[in-house]
């Protein structure tokens, strides 16, 4: 309940924050596509061994400038994106080697796909040229999720695991579908902008989210006390100008 709380006062409170006029006015109105790729994993308690899992992101995006105050560009930017992200398993053995099948002869290897609608509002803060040329900017806020549909992919039948070999035996995780289709938690990035007039704003940003809500339930009488997602993301965008203030 507190991250919950936590997570609805950031996501109130940032629109405030950057529309308080006390710098330089700007009304810039400026929108476009993105693109990338996310490194993702599962803070599972009780401990699930992990790699990380790949996948891919794109969507919409939309940025509006209200003011300039001294050197930084104070923006508010959202973000409409599908969102491939999930967990993979990496099972080891008591000497940190791969867990080989006794069926198959091979590595064990699983991951689950979850995929999403994710919807991030963040502040943009911004420092450099501002009209033509490179600028410096961090992101950060909330972002809310909504489940579409999940997948999993393994190379041996789950009634043939080798449990035996195996350092840590939790594999709950494998046969349960994701409980909770909402997720929430918080986003920061820092990255480069580079403007050419007329033609547009080229970005490219590392960013990294952090889950406060669980994919399973976290009371007593559940398997998990936590479930928590965490994302790496590298992505590049594309923006265009629909309104520009005259400086």
């Amino acid at each position: 309940m507190r991250k919950l709380f936590f997570f609805l006062s950031m996501f109130i409170g940032w629109p405030l924050i950057i529309t308080a006029q006390i710098g330089q006015h700007r009304d810039d109105l400026t929108i476009g596509v993105n693109s990338g790729y996310i490194l993702s994993s599962v803070s599972f308690n009780p401990k699930v061994v992990q790699s990380k899992h790949g996948g891919l992101m794109g969507g919409l995006t939309i940025r509006y400038t209200s003011e300039k105050y001294f050197s930084t560009v104070c923006s508010l930017q959202g973000e409409i994106n599908y969102a491939q992200v999930g967990w993979k398993d990496n099972p080891l053995d008591a000497n940190d080697q791969p867990v080989i099948n006794k069926v198959t002869g091979v590595k064990e290897e699983y991951s689950r796909t979850i995929n999403y609608i994710q919807i991030p509002l963040l502040a943009h803060l911004a420092w450099g040229k501002e009209g033509h040329g490179a600028q410096f900017f961090v992101n950060l806020g909330p972002q809310l999720g909504a489940y579409l549909s999940e997948s999993t992919k393994m190379n041996f039948n789950f009634k043939d695991i080798n449990l035996s070999d195996r350092a840590n035996t939790i594999v709950a995780q494998d046969t349960m579908a994701v409980e909770n289709k909402f997720d929430y938690g918080i986003v920061a990035g820092a990255g480069l902008e580079y403007t050419i007039p007329k033609i547009g704003h080229f970005l490219l940003e590392a960013r990294y989210y952090y889950g406060l809500g669980n994919l399973y339930g976290d009371s007593k009488r559940d398997y998990f006390g936590s479930s928590n997602l965490s994302n790496i993301v590298i992505k590049v965008s594309y923006l265009f100008d629909i309104r520009k203030t005259k400086k």
